[in-house]
């Protein structure tokens, strides 16, 4: 007689691993949540001090930088991660991240695997004021490889209608703040690994410095949402980019209106080692480093000029490094690396 165990699916591993990780989950969960660990969904009650609330939903992965982990075998960030791409999607929007699930993909169940990186989520997730309501681990014996795993979430949040955010406001003269990222975050590392298979072993240091390389490219995400939060307390934005895929050029347009034109000054900070490293060895174009990785500026805020004190102070107070680095200017719209 042939199981489901035979075919590559331990359930009974996947029953372990729902009981080690419940408490954990229903701990990131605030007063709002509606339903109990285990059921089929979890529902979550409209905050209260909305009128006419608007969903907001984002979801994304950590890409091959799950790849990288697995060599290593270093897994404690990727929840960070996974948190950041999705809650800092929906801070640019303006959006407060309330809720999140994840899904977890793997070739074989690795309980000891699989509840660390529930765990990290969940740090996220308290980090960041997000209740993480459930989640699916699921087995793909056959079609990715026993140590092969994937990992992706998806986010809620919230806005009050009318004060979402408005790239129609973006005009000549308003100001460029960036949030300062001093590592990979989540995106190039298809580039990263290659780079790494032909120069960079993982298990020895990363050059320059007394750090295995593994753990210099798995440093995980700065989670900016909250610092966000903080700052839309106190001001209104005419813009937001999470810089992920596609770098600066790739992110800021999709913020801009037609007749504007970010000018980006490369001068205005200090672009972190590990990209210095990368491009060297991997002897990759500026103009492709750019394309491929945040180089050290992990968000960006457009205000007009009256709100860029206001907005460095915010910056400030949540302890989350920021300077000014462009400015918008009358013209086609793009974004210029000058």
């Amino acid at each position: 007689m042939t199981s489901y165990e035979d075919a590559g699916v331990d359930l009974n591993a996947a029953e372990e691993l729902v009981e080690r990780i419940g408490w954990r989950v229903t701990s990131t969960w605030g007063e709002d949540v509606v339903g109990d660990f285990g059921g089929f969904a979890a529902g979550l009650r409209i905050p209260a001090g909305f009128v006419t609330p608007v969903l907001m939903m984002a979801t994304d992965g950590v890409g091959t930088k799950a790849d990288i982990a697995r060599q290593a075998e270093l897994f404690d960030g990727l929840g960070y991660d996974v948190v950041a791409m999705v809650a800092d999607d929906l801070a640019a929007a303006g959006a407060t991240p309330i809720a999140l699930t994840d899904y977890i993909a793997v070739g074989n169940l690795d309980v000891d695997l699989v509840a660390g990186i529930v765990e990290s989520i969940c740090d996220a997730c308290d980090e960041s004021e997000i209740s993480l309501l459930g989640g699916e681990t699921a087995e793909h014996p056959g079609v990715m490889r026993h140590d092969e795993f994937d990992i992706s979430a998806t986010a809620l949040g919230i806005v009050e209608f009318g004060e979402e955010i408005d790239p129609t406001t973006v005009a000549p003269g308003d100001v460029i703040v960036g949030i300062h990222s001093p590592n990979l975050r989540s995106n190039g590392f298809s580039l990263v690994r290659a780079i790494v298979a032909g120069h960079l072993p993982l298990d020895a240091d990363f050059p320059d410095t007394a750090i295995p390389t593994a753990e210099v490219l798995l440093q995980p995400s700065i989670i900016y949402a909250p610092a966000i939060m903080n700052l839309l307390a106190r001001a209104k934005p005419h813009a937001m980019a999470h810089i992920t895929g596609g770098g600066l050029p790739g992110n800021i347009v999709r913020v801009l209106p037609d007749d504007a034109r970010a000018i980006i000054d490369r001068s205005t900070w200090e672009v972190p080692h590990v990209f210095q490293v990368l491009q060297r060895y991997g002897s990759v174009p500026t103009g492709e480093m750019f394309r491929t990785f945040n180089m050290g500026i992990g968000f960006t805020i457009i205000v007009a000029e009256d709100d860029v004190e206001r907005t460095l102070k915010a910056m400030e107070i949540s302890e989350v490094p920021a300077s000014v680095i462009g400015r918008i200017e009358q013209g086609t719209r793009g974004v210029e690396l000058a």
